[in-house]
């Protein structure tokens, strides 16, 4: 059956996800690493425009993409926030009962496993949307 195919693919490619995932931010339980990747793109997302957002949203397999639009509300986006500390506490409030879990390196660890596995030149759309403070997070070159 088609479905149960692709329903299979999409499995498989978001458990490659939240692998890569575990081991860019050091993390050894796969729900962190799941709250990890739902954490930073929730706060990325509601810093892109509503147009931006569903154009980086296409790459991403049909479970993350889920994962992404959970609870999303696209009126009043993209939030104004301008600060890496502002960013950060976003992210934070997903591990409110974690306080040793480092926000910076949860960010920075989603954002070298999107800048592999999301095109280039949607990276580079999405970098631009941000302030410079926030640009930092990302790598600079699209790892390997």
């Amino acid at each position: 059956m088609v479905f149960h195919e692709s329903f299979d693919s999409t499995v498989q490619k978001s458990q490659l996800w939240l692998k890569d995932v575990m081991v860019e931010a050091g993390l050894d339980n796969p729900h962190q690493a799941l709250l990890a990747l739902r954490a930073v793109l929730h706060t990325l997302r509601d810093r892109l425009t509503p147009e931006e957002a569903v154009q980086f949203a296409a790459q991403m397999p049909m479970l993350i993409r889920g994962l992404y639009y959970e609870g999303w509300v696209p009126s009043g986006k993209p939030l104004k926030e301008r600060h890496k500390d502002e960013f950060l506490a976003h992210i934070q409030d997903y591990f409110r009962n974690t306080p040793e879990i480092d926000p910076e390196n949860l960010a920075r660890s989603v954002f070298r496993v999107l800048s592999r596995k999301i095109s280039s030149g949607e990276i580079s759309d999405v970098k631009q949307m941000m302030p410079s403070e926030l640009r930092e997070l990302w790598p600079e070159e699209i790892p390997v």
